[in-house]
């Protein structure tokens, strides 16, 4: 069996999440300590805790999730005996996802992932003025479509694919007039349904040159090692070995296009044939049985899900 590990993106984020694994795992509470710390603030309450509107807040959410997907993976190398260097054969996340495998793997400490999460998180929030930007769902085309739909619907403005999910799910970002041009648009084109999604900022496209530039200067500040296992970049869709290759990706990715299926279709074809989503929700678990149906695929997320992992 070929493994590989991934990890979440904004989105999975809910109140409660790694509360139980915390209370049975001092490996998983080392974990979330060791981020309330670099951050000097009590995340962790925030995230077993709530209110949920705050913890939704993109500042927030992003270090959150990183820290429950390290709670996990910490306690399966307490508990369970995993050794990524070991037992992985890649590892991959969904936009802020990229930073919690870098730490998984070694590339990042929990301390720095965290920190550059939380500047991640506020460069994006002040790149774009409160109802400048949206973001939309598209629900059936494939990703040729949706980005003919986007580049008719810009007309001067931003319109990005901002997500390529697979399954027939592709995600715009820009504009909020030029977003919108492309929900009309899609209708007749193949698209089954165009949802506007509830979010604070137009990710992953043009708008948000402003928090990538933010990344480069933080990046540049911070100790990067070579990580343990290749990490499959989201502007890539390939494994990166080399520091100044992953900084270059992870700055990249804050304007670029999260090619998550044709990630997960690299690593089915270089051989996965188990992927491990670790951390809060089951985004990505659903999302490669369709990408990769060969495969299977499973969250761990909990104590029992640490006790089923196999």
């Amino acid at each position: 069996m070929t493994r590989a590990f991934i990890f979440p993106g904004q989105g999975s984020q809910a109140v409660g999440m790694g509360k139980a694994l915390s209370e049975a795992s001092p490996a998983a509470r080392q974990v979330f300590e060791e981020v309330d710390a670099a951050l000097g603030q009590n995340l962790s309450q925030l995230m077993f805790e709530g209110p949920s509107d705050e913890l939704t807040l993109t500042a927030n959410a992003q270090p959150a999730l990183m820290a429950a997907s390290l709670a996990v993976l910490r306690t399966l190398e307490a508990e369970r005996g995993l050794d990524l260097a070991r037992d992985a054969a890649f590892v991959a996340g969904h936009s802020l996802g990229e930073y919690s495998a870098l730490a998984a793997a070694g590339t990042f400490s929990i301390s720095d992932a965290a920190r550059l999460l939380r500047i991640r998180g506020e460069a994006m929030q002040r790149a774009v003025a409160p109802g400048v930007g949206a973001m939309a769902a598209l629900l059936g085309p494939d990703l040729a479509t949706a980005r003919d739909i986007a580049e008719e619907a810009a007309q001067g403005m931003v319109c990005d694919v901002a997500n390529d999910n697979g399954a027939g799910q592709v995600v715009l970002s820009g504009h909020r007039e030029a977003v919108e041009r492309a929900m009309a648009l899609a209708q007749g084109r193949g698209v089954r349904r165009a949802v506007l999604l509830n979010v604070s900022a137009p990710f992953h496209c043009a708008l948000m040159a402003p928090a990538a530039e933010a990344m480069r200067r933080a990046l540049a500040e911070v100790t990067m090692r070579a990580p343990v296992v290749p990490v499959y970049a989201n502007v890539t869709a390939g494994p990166l070995t080399e520091p100044d290759a992953i900084r270059d990706a992870l700055v990249s990715q804050v304007t670029g296009t999260v090619r998550w299926a044709e990630s997960v279709a690299a690593m089915a074809e270089a051989g996965v044939d188990r992927f491990h989503e670790l951390g809060a929700g089951k985004v990505l678990t659903g999302l490669v049985k369709r990408i990769a149906p060969n495969a299977t695929a499973g969250a761990v997320g909990t104590p029992d899900d640490v006790a089923a992992y196999n």
